[in-house]
């Protein structure tokens, strides 16, 4: 029989009853996200609102496994991850989740195509002319494959803000974390990047969680997650007339 408690297999995300405390068992403990319940499909291309200190980057490091719920469950892909160690949940961060940060966080001193190739190079121990063409391909894809050996230091930010998209899907992961990915661009590059990452998104199926403090760039999601002081109190797709309104 199987376990109804398991997540279907078109699930890439579910939490249930998620719970994060700081400072536990001392005088000052707060509990920061009150039992929240989350389920993200695959392909899907949501908005992660909220008020500053409303939870969301505490609610984005406990997805992207960067820190475990002290109660609640996490699945990724299915797998229950209470049941993982550490070399583990690194392992099923590495080949599950990829990452875009509002500071794209890319090695100055390397290309464009090693750093896209830095998740593989991870995850391998060794280079290879494999993840080359992978690098290359990915930034064909964000229309940089001209500057893949041009240093990241000598591109524009909008351009590095692409080779972090390209080193996020360098795995292929099936959900990408995009935290405020456009906050340090003007409003065409920020524009040219949200076209990317749906763009990538529909292509490849690829399910996005993209945390934004932009109501506009909100509204070009799929779906709006709204978390305030550490519960989710609004969850719904958005209309397509608001979405086409909004781009």
């Amino acid at each position: 029989m199987a376990d109804a408690s398991a997540p279907a297999s078109t699930e890439v995300l579910r939490l249930a009853g998620v719970r994060k405390s700081f400072g536990v068992g001392t005088p000052r403990e707060v509990e920061v996200l009150h039992g929240v319940d989350l389920v993200l499909q695959r392909g899907e291309f949501c908005a992660l609102i909220g008020p500053s200190g409303s939870g969301k980057s505490t609610m984005l490091n406990l997805i992207g496994l960067l820190d475990r719920p002290t109660a609640g469950t996490l699945f990724i892909e299915g797998q229950d991850t209470r049941t993982l160690d550490d070399a583990a949940l690194t392992r099923l961060r590495g080949r599950n989740i990829g990452f875009v940060f509002q500071h794209h966080h890319l090695i100055g001193a390397f290309t464009a195509a090693e750093n896209v190739m830095m998740p593989l190079l991870l995850d391998r121990r060794r280079p290879d002319a494999a993840m080359r063409r992978i690098a290359e391909g990915l930034l064909d894809r964000v229309g940089l494959l001209p500057w893949k050996d041009s240093r990241v230091g000598n591109l524009s930010g909008g351009q590095q803000q692409r080779v972090a998209i390209a080193r996020a899907l360098a795995m292929y992961p099936p959900l990408v974390l995009a935290d405020e990915p456009t906050g340090n661009l003007d409003t065409k590059s920020a524009d040219g990047v949200f076209d990317l990452l749906r763009e990538m998104n529909q292509t490849s199926r690829t399910t996005f969680l993209i945390v934004t403090h932009d109501p506009r760039l909100a509204q070009r999601c799929d779906r709006i997650i709204e978390v305030v002081d550490g519960r989710i109190v609004a969850d719904g797709a958005v209309p397509a007339p608001r979405r086409i309104a909004a781009s």
